[in-house]
C-alpha cells in the first residue's frame, strides 16, 4: 500500500522574496501605544457600560465597589463641602430629636402626675362623702330620744 506524495517546494529570488514575505519582527499580543490608546472606551461607552454592570459591582469594598467610585470622584471634585453640610444638618437633627425626647417626657411626667391628683382627689371626695354619710346617720341617731 505504498503511496507516492508529491511535494511542490515554491522558491523566491532574494528580491522577490522580501516583496512577498513580511520580514519585520512583531511580537504576538503586545499592541502600540496608539493601538492602547484607540480601544480605550470614551466617556460615552464608559457610562454606558456602567449603566449595564450597576447590579454587578459591589455595594462596598475598597476596591471595585459603587462606595470605592463615591470616594475617589469625591476626592477628584473635593465634595467635602458638601460632606460638611450634611454633617452640620445630621447633628441638627440630633439635637432636635433630643429635645422632642425631653419634651415628650416632660409631656408624660405632667399628664402622671395629673393623674395622681386625679386619683387623689377622688379618694380624698370617697373618703369626704363616706365621713358624711356617717355623720348624718349618727345625727339622726340621736334625734331620736
Amino acid at each position: 500500500m505504498a503511496e507516492n506524495v508529491k511535494l511542490n517546494k515554491e522558491v523566491f529570488s532574494k528580491v522577490s522574496y522580501q516583496k512577498t514575505i513580511d520580514t519585520s519582527f512583531k511580537e504576538f499580543g503586545v499592541k502600540t501605544i496608539q493601538e492602547q490608546i484607540n480601544e480605550q472606551p470614551t466617556v460615552q461607552e464608559f457610562f454606558d457600560m456602567y449603566n449595564i454592570l450597576f447590579y454587578q459591582i459591589n455595594e462596598l469594598g475598597p476596591t471595585n465597589s459603587h462606595e470605592y467610585l463615591i470616594k475617589t470622584s469625591s476626592e477628584y471634585i473635593n465634595f467635602s463641602e458638601n460632606n460638611e453640610i450634611i454633617e452640620a444638618l445630621q447633628n441638627e437633627i440630633a439635637q432636635l430629636r433630643e429635645e422632642l425626647l425631653t419634651l415628650q417626657q416632660e409631656i408624660a411626667g405632667v399628664e402622671e402626675a395629673e393623674e395622681e391628683s386625679s386619683s387623689l382627689l377622688n379618694s380624698s371626695i370617697s373618703g369626704t362623702s363616706s365621713g358624711v354619710s356617717g355623720g348624718s346617720s349618727g345625727g339622726s341617731g340621736g334625734g331620736g330620744y
